[in-house]
């Protein structure tokens, strides 16, 4: 879902136009004084940010409750009067968490440029730990519970799947009501090499298995040597903590 919300915000250059139709008629104030056009220059701005976040919905799933607000540009710069303002997202810099936009003169009697600061939050359903856990600590489901989130209060992306953190360890130590991101977990080690394991062989129709040595350590989901009774090596799935799979 996060892939989703990211790509919607990077459509920044097709909706140029609609925020700068808004913008096209406000002005500096005359002498280059900024206070009279700010509360315009704010508001249609807000209008458009509000308008963005609220079309952005993710397909298959329950869309994310958006809040988005905007500060206010440092009231010490004097402007000089402008006919057309455009805004922009500077490098580096998108549409979520804490962020800025922004805005430059590009017709007026001198170019200027000025950011603008805005803070997107998406809330939305996650799971979040029930208490602090260490790291290396194993989790099991009655470690997590779900509740809503701030999901663009880290860049990293909410994990959405149960099957991406049960059993997950934790890679430091976190915190009771935090939410599970991406990089803060990795699969739990299993096996060491050394241990005896049932090995799978899984073919077109049929599947026999027989006993083997592991001879690198073993992590769910990834691949582990063993070697079976003849002494031929080979590359198998990690089932669980005593089953591995090979295909022929």
């Amino acid at each position: 879902m996060f892939d989703w919300m990211r790509s919607s915000f990077a459509r920044y250059g097709s909706m140029r136009s609609a925020l700068l139709a808004m913008l096209m008629g406000v002005t500096m104030g005359a002498h280059g004084q900024v206070p009279e056009a700010a509360p315009e220059f704010i508001g249609a701005t807000q209008r458009w940010l509000d308008s963005e976040v609220a079309n952005a919905n993710p397909s298959g799933s329950a869309p994310l409750r958006m809040e988005v607000s905007i500060g206010n540009i440092d009231s010490r710069l004097r402007l000089a009067r402008c006919a057309k303002v455009e805004p922009y997202m500077p490098a580096g810099m998108r549409l979520w968490g804490r962020t800025r936009l922004g805005i430059r003169c590009v017709d007026g009697q001198s170019r200027w440029n000025v950011f603008m600061p805005v803070t997107v939050k998406a809330y939305g359903q996650a799971w979040v730990l029930k208490g602090n856990a260490s790291a290396g600590a194993i989790l099991t489901e009655d470690d997590v519970m779900e509740a809503e989130v701030d999901w663009a209060e880290d860049n990293s992306p909410v994990i959405t799947n149960a099957s991406q953190w049960v059993g997950q360890v934790t890679m430091r130590p976190l915190m009771a009501g935090q939410a599970l991101r991406q990089g803060m977990l990795r699969p739990a080690q299993v096996f060491q090499a050394g241990a005896m394991v049932r090995i799978i062989a899984q073919g077109g129709g049929f599947q026999i298995s027989s006993d083997g040595q592991a001879l690198s350590a073993g992590v769910v989901g990834q691949r582990a040597r063993v070697r079976v009774d003849n002494g031929r090596v080979m590359s198998a799935l990690v089932l669980d903590a005593r089953t591995v799979q090979v295909e022929i």
